[in-house]
């Protein structure tokens, strides 16, 4: 049982440790590559939390969702972490830039 527990726990602190998302990565290269428009993402993915317009036009929209965690020992009190989503639409409107944090 403790050994089970080590791992585990081994397991959560590599992935916490890891640089990028993969699965955010695969959910998002498809829609860059394919020019996704911004009704699209409105549709799929609901209305942005925030949106900015672009120095050079276009708009930038935020999105804030909740990407894992981490739990604390002493009450197994889980720490939700808040992935910011940034998505850069072009002057027609198609993704041209996307970047996430805190995923």
């Amino acid at each position: 049982m403790r050994l089970s527990a080590v791992f585990l726990i081994g397991c959560l602190a590599l992935t916490a440790c890891s640089s990028s998302n993969p699965y955010l990565e695969a959910s998002l290269k498809p829609a860059e590559l394919q020019g996704k428009d911004k009704t699209w993402f409105e549709k799929n993915w609901g209305t942005p939390d925030g949106k900015a317009p672009r120095f050079f036009g276009g708009e930038t929209w935020t999105y804030y969702r909740i990407a894992g965690g981490k739990s604390g020992m002493p009450l197994f009190n889980f720490s939700p972490n808040q992935c910011q989503i940034l998505l850069k639409f072009d002057k027609e409107e198609k993704l041209s830039d996307y970047s996430y944090s805190g995923c």
